[in-house]
């Protein structure tokens, strides 16, 4: 069950899948519905550059985002100030982002606007016990900077959103 102050900061990752694959508009648009009822409430927010990599799909997703009531944090110097201090707390909180592409630009910023807004990141990536030193997830820096994270599948369970199924 939501509580009243809980708010949450949506990664990519989560919308991109969930219209792909998941949760498609064409055979789930009530899901759809609920997370523009959560924006409009405020109860969920994406970064900027959240939405700017969702535009450069130039998709379906796109244009339901562009239209929707999901509130678009933009960087400010408070903002800016939580990025400084993942970098500055943990010297591999820099693989993070990688310079070839692999990882998202905008994954510091989910973390950075979390921080700012005492929300909880929800976000598709697991923690990888690889040790790669090269390589990190966002539920390693949330951890290492005391940033609540959680799966998609926790945040329906959150929301307490519930689904139905009917034939047409």
């Amino acid at each position: 069950m939501i509580f009243e102050k809980e708010v949450f900061c949506i990664d990519a990752n989560i919308l991109i899948q969930a219209w792909q694959k998941y949760y498609s508009p064409e055979f789930c648009p009530s899901y759809w519905d609920i997370l523009n009822k959560l924006g409009k409430k405020g109860s969920i927010f994406i970064p900027e550059l959240v939405y700017e990599e969702i535009e450069k799909g130039e998709d379906d997703l796109y244009i339901w985002l562009k239209n929707s009531d999901i509130p678009i944090k933009r960087i400010d110097a408070e903002v800016t100030n939580c990025l400084k201090q993942i970098y500055v707390s943990n010297p591999n909180h820099k693989y993070l982002v990688s310079s070839n592409g692999i990882h998202s630009k905008a994954d510091p910023w989910v973390i950075a606007h979390a921080m700012k807004e005492k929300a909880i990141v929800v976000t598709k990536e697991q923690k990888d016990y690889s040790k790669k030193q090269t390589k990190i997830k966002i539920p390693h820096v949330c951890d290492n900077m005391g940033v609540k994270w959680i799966d998609d599948f926790e945040f329906i369970k959150r929301v307490n959103l519930k689904f139905t199924c009917k034939l047409e």
